[in-house]
């Protein structure tokens, strides 16, 4: 714990004018990012007497280490730059909502030849029409099928598509009549363009053009009494009508609004908003967050504001945003909005009439979802932290561990050994931080062992090895640690991305941040492994346990009894969570790597051939074992094979062993190769289906 006058700055070097600050812990970690119209009141504030701080500014200053700040000219600007920040660092100490799902939207490709209708989730990409967020995906697709009798848009993927091209035949939607069929040119693209702008017309409110040029066609089919024509186009007109009849009527003056609200208590808030479009509710969506620090309804809505609008633009921000609390000042977000949307957004709270109801609505839901949210064991704060002070108890901790890192080894039957690292910060998984790695059989410049084999014990002892080796390098570079800290050439395959640290960004390296608590899926023996590894490296402050399956017993290092924590008890529920979640980890890299080594091919084991070149070489000579016939002349006929490839490729396919013929087993025929190679190319086309 740092006392916060160690970093105070001197007097008179903070400005008084607009800016955001950054407060960072002793390893460089941005643990909190704010902003402030006059930086030298925000941050003097700060270094009073702790005794007059919230209690979660108290933590947040005395786990800093350090305070810098940017100078910006506007209070927009700080905005802007705040949440840019928050996105980057993600700092534990700042409000962060998290989703508690992934949303379906209806999405119009508009940026293709051919514009398909279809569900998607995730990032917004350019040139796509979104409508929504729904909250559930069938409720879309009742819709688009109601909407597929008047606007026959393509919704089948890239793959169907070009497979009914090629064969001139359309999919059964084109048979029934709910696709204009552009696959074999029943519709020219730019008719079928047309026919996805109207559809995304009629999805954003403007119904009644339609509705009425299909009455007006009814009534000129009846009385020139082509009844069947007429009868089809009533049937339009009512399934139009039902795909409305979904989306109530809310607002009778075709409101175009996003609707905010907030339920809070003092350790957590939720946010629902509802997206109100041309009168009607066409999404809904909430967030549930921990209240880390101190902030009233007023902050939690900016921060709702900044998460929901940073990433969007144009119509993606409406024409007004109804909150329950203005910001101070409402300024600089309601200008910052603006500048999203291109146009005026107007922000205010409603005082009367039907959206100060619709607000209620959405208030309602807002204290249900808090509620909800609160009997969700894992993602409760009080719960969290009973959990984390019941290990520190259980394990004989000077403090709570704040980070957690679990390890896990698998392998089947002593081939692709691998392991895992997963880290839990708070009580929370935190999956960027995860790590795999493959097992050497070696620590350092050092081979200890084959690295094959049903050894979990010396598995364990390297993976550690490996994790703090990293974590002393880093230190070296840093500065932090004066002593010679390991190989610095040991790189980590597989490993999930990361960077080394910025020192001016603040990003972490790989390994850069210690966890107190170090957790090993295994028993006694694991743990002894485990603890070895850190003592050959000098680390004593670093706690070790490990938790065994059979009957969850926690093993301390040089006990002879396990620890035995009560099945009621959240610390081994905790425990239990963060071992599991290693073990899918691992597991799942396991298995990866041993998919990978059952559809290896000749080919693959070519040093320096890529996907591409390889697909190439296929292509050219349609099989292995024409390739396999090939001189280096002929294989460096090949574009983009070059002759010394050629002979790597030659002199591999060389050494390998023929592949064995595929056989019919229905008829006991082999194969020719070219055959089955078309078999199999038919059958991957035949999986985009």
């Amino acid at each position: 714990m740092a006392d916060p006058s160690s970093y105070r700055p001197k007097p008179g070097q903070i400005p008084d004018s607009p800016g955001v600050y950054r407060f960072r812990d002793e390893h460089r970690r941005v643990i909190y990012v704010g902003k402030a119209k006059s930086l030298r009141q925000r941050l003097s504030s700060y270094f009073q007497d702790l005794a007059g701080l919230h209690p979660r500014t108290r933590t947040m200053v005395t786990t800093a280490a350090s305070v810098e700040w940017t100078v910006v000219s506007t209070e927009v600007e700080a905005l802007q730059l705040e949440y840019s920040w928050i996105k980057e660092f993600d700092p534990r100490f700042n409000v962060k909502y998290r989703d508690d799902k992934s949303y379906p939207s209806l999405a119009v490709t508009l940026n293709e030849e051919f514009p398909r209708v279809q569900v998607m989730r995730g990032p917004k990409k350019k040139g796509v029409r979104y409508f929504g967020p729904y909250a559930h995906a069938w409720a879309i697709r009742e819709t688009v099928d109601l909407l597929l009798r008047v606007f026959p848009v393509r919704t089948c993927s890239a793959g169907v598509f070009k497979r009914s091209a090629q064969i001139g035949r359309p999919c059964l939607l084109g048979y029934i009549g709910k696709c204009s069929a552009p696959c074999v040119g029943r519709v020219t693209p730019e008719e079928h363009r047309e026919l996805a702008e109207e559809f995304c017309d009629f999805m954003a409110g403007r119904t009644g053009t339609y509705l009425r040029r299909l009455e007006r066609q009814m009534q000129d089919a009846a009385e020139a009494m082509e009844y069947e024509k007429a009868a089809r186009l009533r049937d339009d007109i009512e399934a139009l009508r039902r795909a409305m009849e979904k989306n109530a009527v809310v607002l009778a003056d075709a409101t175009d609004a996003d609707l905010i609200a907030v339920a809070e208590d003092e350790l957590e808030a939720a946010v629902q908003i509802f997206h109100v479009r041309g009168g009607r509710v066409r999404g809904q969506r909430g967030w549930v967050t921990d209240k880390v620090e101190a902030v009233d309804t007023a902050g939690l809505v900016e921060h709702a504001l900044q998460q929901l609008y940073g990433e969007e633009s144009g119509e993606g921000v409406p024409r007004e945003v109804l909150v329950p609390a203005l910001p101070d000042p409402v300024e600089p977000i309601a200008q910052w909005l603006s500048e999203h949307r291109g146009s005026n957004v107007n922000l205010r709270v409603p005082q009367r009439g039907d959206k100060k109801d619709l607000m209620a609505t959405v208030q309602r839901n807002a204290q249900q979802a808090l509620a909800l949210h609160k009997t969700k064991r894992a993602s409760d704060l009080t719960t969290r932290s009973r959990a984390l002070e019941e290990i520190a108890e259980a394990l004989d901790l000077d403090s709570a561990p704040l980070r957690i890192e679990c390890f896990d080894i698998s392998h089947l039957q002593g081939q692709d050994v691998v392991a895992s690292m997963v880290v839990f910060e708070d009580g929370l998984a935190r999956k960027s931080e995860y790590r795999r790695f493959q097992i050497k059989g070696r620590v350092g410049d050092t081979q200890v062992w084959h690295g094959e084999g049903q050894d979990d014990v010396r598995s364990m002892h390297e993976v550690i090895s490996r994790r703090f080796r990293r974590y002393l390098l880093e230190k070296q570079k840093t500065g932090e640690w004066d002593e010679e800290a390991g190989d610095a050439g040991e790189g980590e395959p597989g490993a999930v991305a990361g960077g080394p640290v910025d020192p001016e960004t603040g990003r972490p390296r790989r390994f850069a941040y210690p966890p107190q608590l170090v957790v090993v899926d295994g028993g006694q023996p694991q743990v002894a492994a485990a603890q070895r590894a850190l003592d050959e490296l000098g680390i004593d402050d670093v706690a070790v346990c490990g938790l065994a399956k059979r009957l969850e017993e926690v093993w301390l290092p040089g006990e002879h009894d396990p620890v035995v924590l009560p099945r009621t008890s959240e610390g081994l529920y905790l425990l239990q969570r963060i071992r599991d979640e290693a073990h899918r980890f691992a597991i799942t890299y396991q298995r990866s790597k041993r998919g990978k080594r059952m559809k290896a091919g000749p080919l693959d084991t070519v040093p320096g051939l890529g996907e591409t070149r390889r697909q190439m070489l296929l292509k050219h000579f349609g099989s292995v074992r024409r390739l396999r016939a090939a001189t280096v002349d002929q294989i460096c006929e090949v574009p983009g094979i070059g002759r010394k490839t050629a002979e790597t490729v030659a002199a591999a396919l060389a050494g390998a062993a023929p592949v064995a013929p595929a056989v019919n087993t229905a008829t006991g025929e082999i194969i020719e190769e070219e055959t089955a190679a078309s078999v199999a190319s038919s059958s991957e086309r035949g999986q985009d289906r």
